[in-house]
């Protein structure tokens, strides 16, 4: 399942993309697709619940396409940000913002349909696959789909970005091999392991995930936190800020 934004000011043209990502369609891929009329309502959305792949208008009253897109990547690096113009002019600003592609209005089924695949294929690319094993079924689930871990006496709590848990049978320090640190995954106690990815905002003693759920960061590793929280998300140290 892929999650999609389409972010317009204007209904009409808001209504068209939806209608060409709803035509789009293979049997390995499932779009889930949200509308919004300004950056705002976009940006408290994607920080509740990650887009996979946002479609932006860059010409919108108040906060523009531009503004709206650096503060999504402020947090978050993996979103697939698809700028929508009238004007090839916003090209080379778009990549400013590390844009992953833009499309000229009117747009059409095919050039729409063309950007989605070359995405799905990149983020097809970087997705990893793990399987968790609980008393009920095994499943495959998707790396960057998992907010974070719980230890729970001898069983493991997997929680998802879309809310769902897996109670799995094998003990936490089994998935630490499988959950790297370059996926975003780090122990932060002996009882919980995170996806930074996910994390809504954290103090040195304290995490809270965008689920809501608020995860404590043991002494032993609040030091180190910092630096590979910074590390992992925005490529620098967390020492240089």
């Amino acid at each position: 399942m892929l999650r999609i934004a389409v972010c317009d000011d204007s209904l009409e043209f808001r209504t068209q993309i939806n209608t060409l990502l709803n035509s789009w369609s293979t049997p390995s891929c499932t779009l889930v697709t949200e509308v919004f009329e300004d950056g705002d309502a976009l940006l408290q959305a994607h920080t509740e619940a990650p887009f996979d792949i946002i479609f932006l208008d860059i010409i919108m009253p108040l906060l523009n396409g531009i503004e709206t897109a650096r503060e999504i990547r402020e947090g978050n690096k993996q979103v697939k940000i698809v700028f929508l113009t009238s004007s090839p002019e916003f090209a080379v600003e778009s990549y400013t913002v590390k844009a992953n592609n833009y499309l000229l209005k009117p747009v059409n089924s095919q050039a729409l349909h063309q950007c989605l695949n070359e995405l799905i294929e990149e983020l097809d690319g970087i997705s990893r696959h793990i399987t968790i094993k609980s008393s009920a079924a095994v499943h495959q689930v998707r790396v960057r789909d998992i907010e974070y871990l719980e230890s729970q006496n001898k069983h493991v709590l997997v929680v998802l970005a879309d809310g769902r848990t897996i109670l799995s049978s094998d003990p936490l320090y089994s998935f630490e091999t499988s959950l790297r640190l370059e996926d975003g995954f780090f122990k932060c106690s002996r009882s919980y392991i995170v996806n930074l990815h996910h994390i809504s905002t954290y103090t040195l003693k304290e995490l809270k995930m965008q689920s809501g759920c608020r995860i404590p960061i043991s002494r032993t590793c609040q030091k180190e936190f910092e630096s590979v929280y910074f590390s992992v998300m925005f490529g620098k140290d967390g020492d240089d800020l």
